[in-house]
């Protein structure tokens, strides 16, 4: 039999976030689940989920009074109005794929949803509700407060566990996990947005650009959150429509997305939010008269240590082997996107790749040639401004380090893809040991491999785990706070009347040696230039709080900061931090709004 072809995907319309008149707080409570089908069609919906608070009871009571009208026609003693009221059901039950959810209140007040499979029995989503200790009294009420429940954590394990999809509801807004403001740790922010088992983070700015977005922000760039999270928006709808006297109080559709979907099902959704194609989602604009276009947002956002911008990618000017270097480097880093045919600067018109298919082709063979060991990414097509561009999905390979050629490793450090040296080598060894499951030097499985996402920075406002004090800084270097990313010198010797200089990079913590002003990279060699002239006064610095603003500089649209810390007497400095790095006080030092 010849294989069966598949089918292309198309873009299909989604809103995962509607409550029904089971939500206490609906503010329409004679509105039928009828009405709610019928207002999802008209807004061109063709996914919802129900979630409502705490409750599966508006589900449950959709799929009974469906029940109680076949029943009635099987006993032949249906009415006719009843026979249109199911006919109307079937039609539309099979043009909407609708979902059963629920919208959880977790532990400190924080909103997550549930979504799962269409055939999933009501009982199983109540036992699921009382294992988040929703109390039982309250199962059927439909309140969004349900006193001392499960934890986020807990929240999103016992969802995915369940076979369900966990999202953080209206993650940037309140209740939301990312809302700015929180008085929680910056560890806690982390860990409740970059768990593995929270499929996305639903936003209520999804058509908001540049880097000032919840998605801009969470696009893998930031040190502390390595993790590039899938950003839908939904509409939270409690009313058929949007409130004439209050535009923010939303109906049913009124905030959707877009997927890229291979056939409308639960489980394509599901393969969407486990993949890192984060083009396949789109806020939903039916009114709009351009659309959405992805690849002019990854320019707005610029060049990062996860994505990358080539206008050519010919053989010849070795324009070909930059963009194998950027992926190799993107594998040993954090994984990224590689773009072509379109240079970094927005305001410039894409130039497109002639002769894409045949392009893209000579780029995955290129890839399996010359990247060792073997990796698989993902090499396809874009549209912008009316040109085709290549796009290059890169992992974060599981099985570091991957050379160009055999022997030439490269690292992304920033928006820079530089050749990695003997102690980012050592690294990158360590790290494919322990993903392998080898203890170092003995060959001898461990066991689970090391977590792919790094640790998060220091953070003075982590809470100290349950039962435990807080630690107190004792020392200077505990006293610390250093910015997220940029470059330290921490030690200089001279050798041989050359000066021999330990990095510290930053973002990850890690060191490197023996680095002189001929051999360090970009940023390395601007640090070391500028320590090495002794033009620093720390008496002519306007010093806040022990911490200073050295310099900012601002090329290519990138701003950078040198900033200088004091504790008891000595200064630390911190060379090329990016606005990604700033964070708490340093915001007031470099002009901004402190966390």
């Amino acid at each position: 039999m010849p294989p069966k072809t598949k089918r292309a995907r198309s873009w299909r319309v989604m809103d995962l976030h509607i409550h029904t008149p089971a939500s206490s707080d609906y503010q329409e409570p004679n509105v039928t689940y009828l009405d709610i089908l019928q207002r999802a069609e008209a807004r061109g919906l063709d996914i919802i989920a129900i979630t409502d608070h705490n409750t599966v009871a508006g589900i449950r009571r959709l799929k009974d009074e469906i029940r109680e009208l076949e029943f009635l026609e099987r006993l032949g003693r249906i009415l006719p109005d009843e026979q249109r009221r199911l006919a109307e059901y079937r039609r539309l039950m099979q043009k909407i794929l609708v979902l059963p959810g629920f919208e959880f209140t977790a532990t400190f007040g924080f909103h997550v949803l549930g979504i799962f499979p269409p055939d999933t029995p009501s009982r199983e989503l109540e036992h699921l509700l009382l294992s988040l200790h929703v109390p039982r009294d309250q199962i059927d009420l439909g309140s969004a407060q349900v006193g001392a429940t499960a934890d986020v954590l807990t929240a999103y394990r016992l969802i995915t566990e369940a076979g369900g999809i966990a999202i953080a509801a209206h993650a940037n807004s309140s209740n939301g996990v990312a809302m700015r403001g929180l008085g929680f740790g910056g560890q806690t922010r982390i860990a409740y947005t970059q768990d593995p088992h929270l499929a996305a983070l639903e936003v209520t700015d999804l058509d908001r650009k540049g880097r000032g977005s919840t998605k801009g922000f969470f696009n893998g760039s930031k040190p502390e959150y390595p993790r590039r999270m899938h950003c839908i928006q939904g509409s939270d709808a409690h009313r058929l429509r949007r409130d004439p006297a209050n535009p923010k109080n939303l109906g049913v559709g009124d905030r959707a997305t877009d997927v890229l979907l291979d056939d409308v099902s639960f489980e394509s959704l599901k393969e969407l939010f486990a993949g890192n194609d984060f083009a396949r989602t789109r806020p939903h604009s039916p009114t709009a008269e351009v659309e959405f276009d992805y690849v002019q947002q990854a320019r707005e956002e610029g060049p990062n240590i996860v994505q990358s911008f080539h206008e050519s990618a010919q053989v010849r000017g070795g324009k070909q082997y930059a963009i194998i270097a950027d992926v190799c480097a993107f594998a040993n880093t954090n994984g990224g996107t590689v773009y072509i045919g379109v240079s970094a600067d927005p305001k410039q018109s894409p130039h497109g790749v002639p002769n894409p298919k045949q392009t893209a082709g000579e780029l995955r063979a290129a890839i399996d040639q010359m990247i060792t060991p073997h990796l698989e990414c993902t090499v396809d097509t874009l549209e912008t401004r009316g040109k085709t561009i290549i796009r290059i999905l890169t992992p974060r390979g599981d099985d570091p380090p991957y050379a160009v050629e055999d022997y030439k490793i490269y690292v992304r450090d920033e928006a820079e893809t530089s050749m990695a040296v003997r102690d980012e080598i050592v690294q990158l060894v360590l790290r494919g040991r322990a993903g392998r499951g080898l203890v170092h030097g003995t060959g001898q499985a461990t066991g689970p491999a090391l977590s792919p996402v790094p640790p998060p920075a220091p953070d003075s406002a982590a809470e100290a785990p349950a039962g435990l004090p807080a630690a107190t800084p004792s020392t200077p270097e505990a006293l610390r706070d250093a910015p997220r990313t940029g470059v330290e010198i921490v030690a200089t010797e001279e050798r041989n009347g050359r000066k021999y200089h330990t990095m510290r990079d930053l973002r990850n913590g890690n060191v490197v040696k023996n680095v002189t002003r001929a051999s360090a990279r970009k940023l390395w060699h601007y640090a070391i230039t500028e320590h090495e002239s002794g033009r620093l006064d720390p008496a002519r610095l306007h010093w806040q709080n022990d911490r200073a603003l050295i310099k900012k500089t601002t090329r290519g649209g990138v701003t950078r900061y040198d900033l200088a810390q004091r504790i008891n007497g000595h200064i630390y400095v911190y060379y090329g931090v990016t606005e990604d790095g700033i964070h708490g006080a340093w915001k007031r030092i470099v002009g901004g709004e402190e966390d």
